[in-house]
């Protein structure tokens, strides 16, 4: 069954704080095998001019797509989250995460459409730190495949 296009502009209520840590930044950092010392050593952040390591540019993904769960658990929306793949992901940074931030997230759908039967969602998460200043906007594209006839 399509999902419903009158959710498109709904939005989530904000999340509660992340606080973004430097271990966390690290380690996030040695996953994906970037070695830019910005995000490791806080002497190099502050020489680039930041006020302490910086995150490197995906690591939002992993508060952005946990907040993303308040659309995907909506059980008005009737997302099948066990036929969900994961299609796109795009960032839009104000200024880098950096630690000692504490992020919300609100996370809005922005488009919904079927293609061939599946289903595709389109949700926005704006970052925001402690102040109310914008950090990033991520935009994240789900697809629920069509079920198969049998």
């Amino acid at each position: 069954m399509a999902l419903d296009p009158s959710y498109v502009g709904r939005t989530y209520p904000p999340t509660d704080p992340y606080e973004v840590g430097r271990e966390k930044i690290r380690e996030f950092a040695e996953a994906i095998g970037e070695s830019n010392p910005a995000y490791t050593d806080t002497e190099a952040a502050k020489a680039l001019g930041h006020p302490d390591v910086i995150a490197p540019p995906t690591f939002v993904f992993a508060i952005t797509f946990k907040a993303a769960g308040q659309v995907i658990a909506d059980p008005q929306l009737g997302l099948d989250f066990s036929r969900v793949v994961h299609g796109d992901q795009k960032f839009s940074y104000t200024r880098p995460v950096r630690s000692g931030d504490r992020l919300t997230v609100t996370s809005t759908i922005e488009a919904i459409k079927s293609m061939a039967g599946n289903d595709i969602i389109d949700i926005r998460g704006e970052v925001h730190d402690e102040a109310g200043e914008h950090v990033v906007t991520a935009l994240t594209k789900l697809v629920a495949r069509a079920a198969e006839e049998g």
